[in-house]
Order: C-alpha cells, then sequence, then structure tokens
C-alpha cells in the first residue's frame, strides 16, 4: 500500500468557537448529573445560604433545581454570570494562591450552560441593587441571554433541564435513574457532613428522599463540635457516633498568627466498626471534601496495628490549615488537592487518629463509644502519654528483648498454688514484681480536664469499680470471665496478653532509641535495579534514609547498592525494605515503612510470648491480666486485629432467657 495514500491530510490551525471550548471545559467539570449538583451547591454555600433546596427529575437528566437563601445575585451582574471565567471568588493571582471559598474557576456555569437548558433566577439582599431592580427578582435564560422580572424571595435558583442534551453521545454513558439519584444524593450529604449550620432538603418526583435540618448551635464555636456529631448521627446514623472516638489534635508547629499550622478533629471509628468497603471514609481540607493519597494514607497508618485482615476504617476527618499552603486548583472538579508540605499533613492526621485510637475503650467507658450524641471531647492529643512500664519492670533490662510479658505476680503474700510459681519460672524477672495499678473509675474519668489522659498510676480501686471488672472464672483455657457494673466481661487471654507484650516492646524500643535508628552494615552490599526516580530519591533523601538507619548508594548508573539496614531488621529481604522506602518517601513520610517493618517483628515476638491457651490461671492472675489491659494502649485489639475482649450487659442476658417478657 502506498503510504503516501495513507497520510494525513494537514488541518489549518485555528481558534475553537467558545461554544465548543465550554463543551469541551464540560467534559472535565460535569461528569454527570451529580457534578452539576455538587458545583450548584458550592455556589449555594459561597452565597451564604442557610437553607439549600434541591429538586430532581429521572435522577437528575431531565430536571436540577437547586434553591437557596443566599445573598443572590443583583440584576446588573445576571448578563455576565454564565460568561466563561466569570466569578465573585478570586481577582487576582493572590486570591487563587489561598483560595477561601468552595468554587473560584467560574466555570461550572458556562460549561453546564453549554450542554443543557438552563436558566437563573436570582434577588440580590443588596437593598439599592434591589431598588434599581424594581425590587423584584430577575431570571436570565441561558439560551438566549434575555432577562425578564421574576417572582422568588431573597436568594438564587439554578433551573438545569435536560442534561446533555447538546451533546447527546455523553448521556449515552449515564447509568439508570436510580443510580443518577444515588449520585447526586452522594454529593450532597458530602456537603451536609461539613456544614452542619446549613440545612439541606432533597426532592426527587415530587417526594422528599433525604432531609438534614440546620444545627443553630453550629454558628457558636463553642457548639460547634455537639453540632457536628448531632450532623453526623443524622446522615451516617447514630451508629457511626456511638462507635467513633473523637479526634481533636493540633499539630506543634504555628502559624503566623500563633494558631496551629495544621489542626485535626473529627471522629474516627473503632477498629469494630469496619466496614469491607470503603464506603465512609470522609476528608476535608478547609471545609473541602477531596480525595488525597495522603490523608487516606495516612489515616489507613493510623489503623495498622489494630485492623484485621483487609477491613476498611471508617471515619469523618476535618483538617484545617493555611489556604496558602495547599493548592485546590489542581482538577476542574476541585476533589483533588496538592500540599505545599505533604509530610507535614500527613504526620498529623495519623497522629491525630492514632492517638485517639490508642486509649483502651475500656478506661472511657461510656464517656466516647456509647456516649450520647455530642458526647464527651476526645483525649488531647498534645499531651503526653504516660508510660505504661513500672520502674521495676523498666530497670530490669535494658532494650527488653527478655522483658517478661506482664507481671503476673499475685497480690497477696499466701501464694502457695504450684501454677503461680510454674508461671514465675516461665517468666523469670516477674517474680517478685508486685503493685500492678489499676485504671480510674468511670466517674473520675468524666470529671478530669478535657484531653486528660487516663494514667496508669490511680491508687487502687475497690474491685466493683474496675473498667474490666473483678474476674470470675476461666473458661476452657481460652477466656476470663469478668464481672463488671455493667454485667458480664469476656477476655480472649492470649489475645489481650499479646497486645500487653507488644506495646511494651514498641515503648521499650522507642525509649531505648536515639535520634537515628541504629543500623547494621552489610558484609555484602545487596544491589538491585533501580528506576530513575528511586535513584534520585535516593540521592536527594540521603539524610532521611540515614535517619532511619538504612544506607543506599548508587552502584552503577542504573543500580542501587543497599549497605546497612536497621539492626532489628538484620534478617528481612534488604532490597525489599529499601524498595519500599524510596517508594514511600516519593509519596509520604518513609519512616512509616520502618516502623511498619519492626512492629512485624515485634509482633512476632510478642505472639510467642504471650501466654498461651489452655494455660491454668488463678483468679489473682487473671485480675493482673485485666488490669494490665485497663492501662495498655490499643489493648481493646490483638496485635493482627482481633478484639480482645467483649462486653455482654444486664439487658443482654436477660433477653437471653425471656426475663422480664
Amino acid at each position: 500500500m502506498n503510504s503516501a495514500a495513507t497520510a494525513p491530510t494537514r488541518r489549518p490551525i485555528r481558534e475553537l468557537p467558545d461554544e465548543l471550548i465550554s463543551q469541551i471545559a464540560a467534559g472535565e467539570v460535569v461528569e454527570r448529573p451529580a457534578s452539576v449538583v455538587r458545583e450548584l451547591v458550592d455556589n449555594a454555600l459561597d452565597a451564604g445560604a442557610r437553607q439549600v433546596t434541591v429538586r430532581l427529575l429521572a435522577g437528575g437528566v431531565r430536571l436540577i433545581l437547586v434553591e437557596d437563601d443566599g445573598a443572590g445575585i443583583p440584576a446588573n451582574e445576571l448578563a455576565i454570570a454564565l460568561r466563561r471565567h466569570a466569578t465573585s471568588k478570586i481577582a487576582s493571582l493572590q486570591d487563587l494562591e489561598a483560595v477561601g471559598t468552595m468554587g473560584f474557576r467560574g466555570e461550572a456555569l458556562a460549561a453546564i450552560n453549554s450542554i443543557a437548558d438552563m436558566s437563573l433566577t436570582s434577588r440580590s439582599g443588596d437593598a439599592e441593587a434591589d431598588a434599581s431592580a424594581g425590587g423584584h427578582a430577575w431570571q436570565l435564560d441561558g439560551r438566549t441571554g434575555e432577562i425578564q422580572p421574576a417572582a422568588r424571595s431573597r436568594g438564587t435558583s439554578v433551573e438545569v433541564r435536560e442534561l446533555f442534551y447538546a451533546t447527546p453521545a455523553r448521556r449515552k454513558f449515564l447509568k439508570t435513574d436510580a443510580t443518577e439519584l444515588a449520585h447526586c444524593i452522594e454529593a450532597v450529604r458530602r456537603h451536609a457532613l461539613v456544614r452542619p449550620d446549613v440545612g439541606f432538603a432533597i426532592w426527587h418526583e415530587g417526594k422528599l428522599v433525604e432531609q438534614w435540618r440546620a444545627c443553630t448551635e453550629a454558628l457558636h464555636t463553642e457548639d460547634r463540635v455537639a453540632a457536628l456529631d448531632q450532623r453526623l448521627a443524622d446522615v451516617l446514623g447514630a451508629e457511626f457516633v456511638t462507635q467513633s472516638i473523637a479526634v481533636n489534635y493540633e499539630s506543634s508547629a504555628r502559624r503566623i498568627d500563633g494558631g496551629p499550622a495544621v489542626r485535626v478533629w473529627g471522629r474516627a471509628g473503632i477498629p469494630d466498626a469496619a466496614r469491607s468497603r470503603a464506603d465512609q471514609q470522609f476528608a476535608y481540607v478547609n471545609g473541602r471534601y477531596v480525595r488525597d493519597k495522603v490523608l487516606t494514607h495516612a489515616a489507613r497508618s493510623a489503623y495498622e496495628d489494630v485492623l484485621h485482615g483487609h477491613r476498611q476504617p471508617v471515619y469523618a476527618l476535618y483538617v484545617e490549615m493555611d489556604p496558602a499552603r495547599v493548592d485546590v486548583n489542581v482538577h476542574p472538579t476541585k476533589i483533588e488537592v496538592r500540599f505545599r508540605d505533604s509530610r507535614e499533613v500527613h504526620q498529623a492526621v495519623r497522629h491525630a487518629a492514632e492517638n485517639a485510637l490508642a486509649v483502651p475503650r475500656s478506661q472511657i467507658g461510656s464517656a466516647v463509644v456509647g456516649s450520647a450524641i455530642g458526647g464527651a471531647d476526645a483525649p488531647d492529643a498534645n499531651t503526653p502519654r504516660p508510660s505504661f512500664v513500672s520502674d521495676a519492670q523498666r530497670a530490669a533490662s535494658g532494650l527488653g528483648w527478655a522483658q517478661p510479658g506482664m507481671d503476673f505476680s499475685a497480690r497477696t503474700d499466701n501464694r502457695t498454688d504450684h501454677r503461680v510459681s510454674d508461671f514465675e519460672a516461665m517468666w523469670p524477672v516477674a517474680a517478685g514484681l508486685s503493685g500492678l495499678s489499676t485504671g480510674p473509675t468511670a466517674d473520675a474519668l468524666r470529671n478530669q480536664p478535657t484531653g486528660a489522659l487516663p494514667t496508669a498510676e490511680a491508687a487502687n480501686l475497690p474491685p466493683g469499680d474496675w473498667p474490666l471488672g473483678r474476674a470470675l472464672a476461666q473458661l476452657q483455657g481460652i477466656y476470663i470471665l469478668a464481672e463488671n457494673t455493667s454485667g458480664l466481661i469476656i477476655v480472649d487471654m492470649h489475645a489481650a496478653h499479646e497486645r500487653i507484650v507488644y506495646e511494651r516492646l514498641k515503648s521499650q524500643l522507642d525509649n531505648s532509641a536515639s535520634a537515628a535508628i541504629a543500623s547494621q552494615p552489610l558484609l555484602i552490599p545487596a544491589t538491585f535495579a533501580a528506576t530513575a526516580q528511586e535513584i534520585d530519591t535516593a540521592q536527594s533523601a540521603a539524610e532521611t534514609l540515614q535517619t532511619l538507619g538504612l544506607e543506599i548508594t548508587p552502584f552503577s548508573p542504573k543500580t542501587l547498592a543497599v549497605r546497612a539496614v536497621p539492626t532489628s531488621l538484620a534478617q528481612s529481604d534488604a532490597v525489599e525494605l529499601a524498595r519500599s522506602v524510596l517508594a514511600e518517601l516519593a509519596q509520604h513520610d518513609a519512616s512509616t515503612v520502618i516502623q511498619r517493618a519492626q512492629n512485624e517483628l515485634l509482633s512476632t515476638m510478642a505472639c510467642h510470648g504471650a501466654v498461651r491457651a489452655n494455660r491454668k490461671l488463678t483468679l489473682d492472675e487473671m485480675n493482673a491480666l485485666l488490669r494490665q489491659m485497663e492501662a495498655t494502649e490499643r489493648s481493646d485489639q490483638c496485635n493482627h486485629g482481633r478484639p480482645t475482649w467483649r462486653q455482654m450487659s444486664i439487658r443482654d442476658l436477660d433477653s437471653l432467657f425471656l426475663r422480664g417478657r
């Protein structure tokens, strides 16, 4: 075949017509009806609306009507409202670099108008503008540009009919009406979760399908947390709030005005509330819902030690920071962001969730989990955490690899049972250690200052006040049965002890570590073929790698050599470890890789060191285990994410035996 015959015909370079430009932009901005709903609700919130109503037909394909009671648009500005790149949100590059509004690009209305039949009705709250406009609303026809008087109160109504009628090929990609309706509801739900001060209503085919009333208390700073909890309960269900823990964290770095560089607040679900899908993970940056890898990775890393298998955590986290330190002008949908210091944000989100989850629920009781809507505040993440290792145990050895899993010494001197001496023979350092402390009562916790952490040095309490109760018996050599004020506690003996040993080893390793992790040189460097990005990361982050106990240097233009690894990971795969760290360094904080690898080692050691099933324990030993659980971080789950204890209330027991019926 003649190649000349198949050569493409050259076309002249020319400007595209404005309508085609808007339709191309609409392909990025408007994916489905939910995209239109999101953009119009953004504008309503920017206008200061306190009530937003969304009306839909055929899942939003035939009609999308968004009404608000915001500031409205003056009549003399309606004519340019639908033009491309016309906006009231920004006016200069300085405004663009510190965006404080939901919308700012000035593309949405023009893009929507190019692919649908659109009209805009608005009445401004400006008295002078109202007087000059005749004191009534005005309606703009998107097709003809004609403006005529209309009737409505203060605010704006945007009506979008027959979406994609101008681009019928796009309409073929839409799903069923029910699916499109679900996406529209989700778009409004994301706004509702961050704005409890605004009421939202969604109508479909003339029927009210969702409604969330405004919380007037949200206007006051001191009531904002309670209002948000109420909105979370309304939108996600009361179970979300009762099975989550309040998060409140401020980074140590400060802004020029003295405020925290990054603040993270909201609620993080307890591990038991994890789901098979990541459909209840909501992250916001300065009030904007985002899907960001940094935030997702940070939140997931906070749950690494407590989630079972591939379960997905649930959370609603709100990040507040200087708008100049985050770039929201990344994608036309404005759902992606870019941080100036991603590591700072990653660390803040991770520590916020991690510190909230660390406090045992047995210590907090009903003050957090199971509290009424708008319950108690979370522990202050900036408060130094108490050490849960006794002075005698800390002095027993240096790093503590041969430390006892737990101090099971009896609380009395008349120990004659041979099982006690057997156990102390198993853990020789434990012999002679005593004075296990118990946690404070629930009343004492509720009376603590806001943000105070439960301490392990509280005075011994009467057995009736122990959060995990008083041991009653051992079942099948596996479970401990205990009684507390709420009913029956069932404890998985091995899982609970495994977590106690694990947290103790981690604490001892952290306390013994210097600023840099100790490294061990390899006798023969491990080399591997590296990508250009890996080589660049190894060279630019050499100091960070050294702090992590790794030495990775170029071996050839396309090869890297691992010359040293952390001492505690000397037996691990050096190449796999190096690749993982370099990959994390390119996007996130690589210290999590080292910590994860170290924790896997410690977890294995703890699993082998924990008391085994079928081990007969005395009541004193069982009570000692319960007291240690109350004072150990993350003791509600074992190292593998399985629960360590369960509560059966008196009501649960009564229902089993049909009492009161």
